[in-house]
C-alpha cells in the first residue's frame, strides 16, 4: 500500500533531487533480483551520514518499495536484511524522516520480520525498531505498552525465558533483563504475583532485585531494580511494610534524589518514589524523614545554578534544556508526600519559597510541569490550616483560574478538584472568588453551560455524571444557600425560567423521578422541590405547568415509597401544592 507524503512536494525540493538519487530508486524496480540487491547495497552506502540524500530518497518514494521488498516471500534473506538496514539508516535522519516511515506503516512490517529464522535479519529489524521508537515523534502505544501486551508477553513465557538472564556474565544483558521485568510488572498484578515466586539459581527474584540495588552496584542497575520492586509493591505482590520496601527500595530511591546524582537519575528517582509512596501514609512518613528529603527536593528548583560544578559543556547544555523535568518530578513527589499527613504538608509549605514555586509552576510553558504543580497544590489543599493561611496569602486561585483556560483534560480534572477545595465553607478564597461578582458569575454559569448541554448531561449513561448534573440543577434552581456551596452560584429566578422553558430537561427530571435508582429519584426530587417552592416568585405558574406534566401524580406515588427519605421529600413537595 502506497503512503502519502505529509506535505506536498515543492518545486524547490524537487530541484534538489539529483539524478543519482533517482537512479538509486529506479534500480529497486529492476527485474533482475541480483541488480536489485546491489542497488539496495549502493543505496545503503549513499545514505550513511547524508541527511540530504535520505530526504531525497524518501521524496522519490524509496520507502514503500523497500518495505515491499522486505515483506516479499520471494525476496532473499540477504535482500530483506539490506532493506531493513537502509530503513534503519533513513530513520536516523530527521524527525520528518521518522514520520514518513511511520506513515508507510513500517512498524507492522518490521515486527513481522522478527518471526524470521535468520538472526541477521532479525537484528536488522530490531535495530530499525529501536531507532524509530527512540524518536519523540513515535507514539509509544504502537508497541507493547498496555496491559494486553504485557499479558501476551507473559503468556508466551517471557518471565521464565528472561529470568535466567539476570545471572548473565554480561552487564548489558543483565540490565536489559531488569528493564524488561520493570515494564512487565508495571500496574500488572498477574505478572507481579508470578515474579515474587520465581526462582533463579535457588534464589527468589525479589531477593535478586534487592542485591542489585545495593550501593556498590551501578546507578542504572540500582534504579531499575528499585523500579521493579516498586511496581511489584504497587501491584499488591509485595506488602508496603516488607523490609525489602521499607529498608531497601525506599532508601535507594531517596539516594537517587541527591544533588550528587545526574539530572535524569534525580528525575527518575523522585518520580518512582512518588509512585511508591502515593497510596501509603506510613511510607510517606518514613520518606519525609529520610535524608532530609523535603529540603533536598528544594534543590530541584535551583538546578543548574550559576555556581554549578558541571564542567562538561555538553552536559550543562543538556541539563539546561531538561531542568523543567526536575521541577516536574519535585512537584510529583511533594504531592505524594503531602497526600495524607498534616505535619508533612506543613513542612512542605514551610520549605524555602515553596508557595511561590508552585504559583510559578502553574504558569510554566511545559504542560507536564503545570499538571504536576496543580497536583502538588491539590494535595496541599487538603489541609484546612493551609487553606486559611498560605493559600490565602498567595492568592493561589488567581493563577489557578488561568490554568483552566484552554487546558488539557488531565489538568482540568485536577484543577477542578483543587477549586472545589478552595470553595469549601472554611476557605477564605471562596469569598474572594465571588466578591462583588456573585450575580455575574451566576448568570455566566448558566449561559456558558447552556440548557442544551444540561440536557446532554442528563442523557449521559454514566450514573456519576447524572448524579452530579441533577445536583447542579438542584443548586441552580435554589436560592437557599444552606443546600450546599454551589447554591450561591446561581440566580435562582433566572435558572428557574431557563429550566421551565426547556421541556426536554423537564421531561428528563420527570423520567428520573420514576427511575429504579433511589439516589437518582432523590436528586430529581430536589430539583422539583426547588421549582415549586411557594416562597419563590412565579411558583404558582411553575406548579401549574408541572401538574399538567403529571408531576403531582408521581409525587403521590413516591409518598408511598418504602424509602423514608424519598417518601418524606415527596410529602414535603406535595405540601407546597396545598399551601
Amino acid at each position: 500500500m502506497a503512503c502519502l507524503l505529509e506535505t506536498p512536494i515543492r518545486m524547490s525540493v524537487l530541484s534538489e533531487v539529483t539524478a543519482s538519487s533517482r537512479h538509486y530508486v529506479d534500480r529497486l524496480f529492476d527485474p533482475d533480483p541480483q541488480k536489485v540487491l546491489q542497488g539496495v547495497i549502493d543505496m545503503k552506502n549513499a545514505v550513511i551520514g547524508n541527511n540530504k540524500q535520505k530526504a531525497n530518497l524518501i521524496v522519490l518514494g524509496a520507502v514503500p518499495r523497500l518495505l515491499y521488498l522486505l515483506q516479499q516471500e520471494t525476496s532473499t534473506t540477504e535482500l530483506k536484511t539490506e532493506c531493513a538496514v537502509v530503513l534503519g539508516s533513513l530513520a536516523m535522519g530527521t524527525e520528518n524522516n521518522v514520520k514518513s516511515l511511520l506513515d508507510c506503516h513500517i512498524i507492522p512490517a518490521l515486527l513481522q520480520g522478527l518471526l524470521s529464522p535468520d538472526l541477521k535479519f532479525i537484528e536488522a529489524c530490531l535495530r530499525c525498531l529501536r531507532t524509530i521508537f527512540t524518536s519523540p515523534v513515535t507514539p509509544e502505544e504502537l508497541l507493547y505498552t498496555g496491559p494486553d501486551h504485557q499479558t501476551i508477553l507473559f503468556n508466551h513465557g517471557a518471565v521464565q525465558n528472561i529470568a535466567h538472564l539476570l545471572t548473565s556474565l554480561s552487564y548489558k544483558v543483565r540490565m536489559q533483563a531488569l528493564k524488561c521485568f520493570s515494564v512487565l510488572a508495571f500496574e500488572n498484578p498477574q505478572v507481579s504475583m508470578t515474579l515474587v515466586n520465581v526462582l533463579v539459581d535457588g534464589e527468589l527474584l525479589p531477593q535478586i532485585f534487592v542485591k542489585m540495588l545495593q550501593r556498590d552496584k551501578p546507578i542504572e542497575m540500582q534504579l531499575t531494580s528499585a523500579k521493579c520492586l516498586t511496581y511489584m509493591c504497587r501491584a499488591g505482590a509485595i506488602r508496603t511494610d516488607d523490609n525489602c520496601i521499607v529498608l531497601k527500595t525506599l532508601p535507594c530511591l531517596v539516594r537517587m534524589c541527591s544533588k550528587e546524582r545526574l539530572l535524569e537519575e534525580r528525575v527518575e528517582g523522585a518520580e518512582t518514589l512518588a509512585y511508591l509512596i502515593e497510596p501509603d501514609v506510613e511510607l510517606q512518613r518514613i520518606a519525609s524523614i529520610t535524608d532530609h528529603l523535603i529540603a533536598m527536593l528544594a534543590d530541584y528548583f535551583k538546578y543548574p545554578s550559576s555556581v554549578s560544578a558541571i564542567t562538561d559543556i555538553k552536559r550543562l547544555d543538556h541539563d539546561l534544556k531538561h531542568a523543567h523535568e526536575l521541577r516536574q518530578a519535585a512537584f510529583k513527589l511533594y504531592a505524594s508526600l503531602g497526600a495524607n499527613d498534616e505535619d508533612i504538608r506543613k513542612k512542605i509549605i514551610e520549605t524555602e519559597n515553596m508557595m511561590d514555586r508552585i504559583v510559578t509552576g502553574l504558569s510554566e510553558s511545559s504542560v507536564k510541569v503545570r499538571l504536576a504543580a496543580v497536583r502538588c497544590l491539590h494535595s496541599l489543599s487538603r489541609s484546612v490550616q493551609q487553606l486559611r493561611t498560605s493559600f490565602q496569602d498567595h492568592a493561589v486561585w488567581k493563577p489557578l483560574m488561568k490554568v483552566l483556560q484552554n487546558a488539557p483534560d488531565e489538568i482540568l480534572v485536577v484543577a477542578s478538584s483543587m477549586l472545589c477545595n478552595l470553595l469549601l465553607e472554611f476557605s477564605p478564597s471562596k469569598e474572594n472568588m465571588a466578591f462583588q461578582a456573585e450575580q455575574k458569575i451566576k448568570a455566566d454559569i448558566l449561559r456558558s453551560l447552556s440548557t442544551e448541554q444540561l440536557f446532554r448531561l442528563l442523557s449521559d449513561s454514566d450514573l456519576n455524571v447524572l448524579m452530579k448534573t441533577l445536583g447542579l440543577l438542584r443548586n441552580l434552581l435554589s436560592t437557599r444557600p444552606t443546600l450546599c456551596i454551589l447554591a450561591n452560584i446561581a440566580d435562582g429566578t433566572t435558572a428557574k425560567d431557563l429550566i421551565m422553558t426547556n421541556d426536554d430537561i423537564l421531561q428528563k427530571i420527570k423520567y428520573y423521578m420514576g427511575h429504579s435508582h433511589v439516589k437518582l429519584q432523590l436528586a430529581a426530587m430536589f430539583c422539583i422541590s426547588n421549582l415549586i417552592w411557594n416562597e419563590e416568585e412565579g411558583s404558582q405558574e411553575r406548579q401549574d405547568k408541572l401538574r399538567d406534566m403529571g408531576i403531582v401524580d408521581i409525587l403521590h406515588k413516591l409518598s408511598q415509597s418504602p424509602d423514608s427519605n424519598l417518601c418524606d421529600k415527596a410529602k414535603t413537595a406535595l405540601q407546597q401544592y396545598l399551601a
